[in-house]
């Protein structure tokens, strides 16, 4: 499963608790323990979404919206990429009972899941993360 909402989340908090240093993308990447590239696409994909403001060559990345107004389904639809949590396995074997059901219970068990999901994480929202973090 990918980690670019746990990481995105991260990236905003951060941007939140230390809102007066400006941080880089380089910054950041320290925190995360990563490659600043790697912050770089997924603060693309949040600035795209409107929740992060940041100008090219200058160390001012922040937050576009109050905490409170970022939810966590916000990010999670801004780095998934039309990304299902659980994919299906393709190619069974239709002479088979399972293997010619099994990807449409799946789909539609799945998608209750993918529902259920997105109703959790809209009721969740950034300044709930971060105000757990001692500061």
């Amino acid at each position: 499963m990918s980690t670019k909402l746990s990481v995105a989340v991260h990236i905003l908090s951060l941007l939140d608790i230390e809102a007066e240093n400006h941080l880089s993308s380089t910054q950041i990447a320290g925190s995360v323990k990563t490659n600043p590239v790697v912050i770089r696409r997924i603060m693309s994909q949040l600035k795209q979404a409107n929740l992060v403001e940041s100008y090219v060559g200058k160390k001012s990345n922040k937050l576009a919206k109050l905490p409170s107004e970022i939810t966590l389904l916000d990010i999670y639809l801004a780095v998934s990429e039309d990304e299902l949590p659980f994919g299906i396995h393709q190619n069974t074997e239709m002479n088979c009972v399972v293997g010619s059901q099994i990807q449409g219970v799946l789909d539609q068990t799945y998608q209750t899941i993918q529902m259920e999901l997105m109703t959790s994480l809209k009721k969740i929202t950034l300044e709930d993360i971060t105000s757990q973090i001692i500061k």
